[in-house]
């Protein structure tokens, strides 16, 4: 009696367990149908609202349209043109410093300065509408920059100092390369530039400095290699010999050739260190091409430049764009104003 009791207690727990399941999956469900109804909801008034007053904005696209049409046809053409270049020893900052320099002789309209700076006319000068500088993003700058960190560190400076960290200080100066544009009336003003702007940071008499010692150095590094793989491929070819001697002479049966191994062992040191210097030789050499200039230009500006188009940059759209959201936004404030009113009142 008592066995059938428990078996039936424990079916009528069961019961309650499944149905508690599921009223949580109904519940869980209605929950989320009741989110996509909202959305669905707020949606058809979104749609409603833009229904009521699509004639207010297709008027106000109208009249910004034309506006901006009328603008768009009597604006001048402008054209940009771009110079990419890789600064070395840490002379970006000084070569951003100039950029920023020449766009705010632009903005203040010192049409001589620029004029003098560039040797152009005043004409050509009053073309040029600005200048801007911007790091080529390049994501294996950081990680190239940062294994370059941790072969000078300490292990504990590397290990407080991980590569996030390493990355959130990377600032734009850090990059490798970096794209200047210029943006001007006339086409052809381009090439003009460029040698100005390169030498404004090559005559730096620092940056000469720092470029002179280096290049020494580097010239030094590549004799000294030079000359240590000459002695190690000499030590190495009386190596050879003695090995093959070795070998003559084992081959007749009349010696036994106890330093074999060691001397093989040797032969395969010198070969690591050909190995190495040969690395050094090859990275030596991309630096000597690399650090020849104060300013690599990896890219020239072109003769002529390309028209500046674009429908963000086109007067019909912007202004169309900005009277409706300028219309939207007085209806909104009008129905905000109503909505408050009645608010009161009630």
């Amino acid at each position: 009696m008592s066995r059938n009791q428990n078996n039936n207690d424990e079916e009528v727990d069961l019961g309650s367990l499944f149905i508690i399941i599921g009223r949580g999956f109904r519940n869980f469900f209605n929950f989320i149908g009741n989110i996509f109804k909202e959305i669905f909801h707020r949606f058809i008034l979104i749609l409603i609202f833009l229904r009521a007053h699509l004639v207010k904005f297709m008027i106000a696209g109208l009249i910004g349209g034309s506006i901006g049409a009328f603008i768009e046809y009597s604006k001048e053409d402008k054209y940009v043109s771009n110079l990419i270049v890789q600064p070395n020893f840490e002379s970006t900052k000084q070569l951003y410093k100039n950029i920023t320099y020449y766009n705010n002789l632009i903005k203040q309209e010192k049409l001589d300065q620029l004029a003098s700076i560039f040797d152009i006319d005043t004409t050509k000068a009053s073309s040029l509408k600005k200048f801007d500088i911007t790091p080529v993003i390049n994501k294996n700058d950081v990680i190239d920059a940062y294994d370059e960190f941790i072969t000078k560190v300490d292990t504990l400076t590397v290990k407080s100092y991980d590569f996030e960290e390493f990355e959130n200080s990377f600032t734009d100066f850090d990059y490798l390369n970096h794209d200047i544009e210029v943006v001007a009336t006339q086409s052809d003003i381009f090439i003009n530039l460029e040698k100005v702007i390169i030498e404004s940071v090559e005559n730096n008499l620092y940056f000469n400095r720092i470029k002179k010692l280096t290049n020494e150095n580097l010239s030094i590094r590549d004799s000294i290699l030079r000359v240590t793989f000459n002695e190690v491929d000499s030590l190495r070819s009386v190596y050879m010999k003695a090995m093959i001697e070795g070998a003559k002479n084992n081959s007749t049966g009349t010696n036994i050739d106890l330093g074999g191994n060691n001397k093989l062992a040797k032969e395969n040191e010198l070969f690591e260190i050909d190995r190495r210097i040969i690395y050094d030789l090859n990275k030596t050499s991309d630096e000597i091409a690399n650090k020849s200039d104060v300013i690599n230009v990896i890219s020239n500006f072109q003769s002529i430049g390309s028209e500046v188009k674009g429908i963000t940059k086109n007067y019909i759209f912007i202004m169309a764009v900005g009277f409706i959201l300028l219309t939207l936004f007085l209806i909104l404030l009008v129905e905000l104003n109503s909505y408050l009113a009645n608010y009161k009142k009630d």
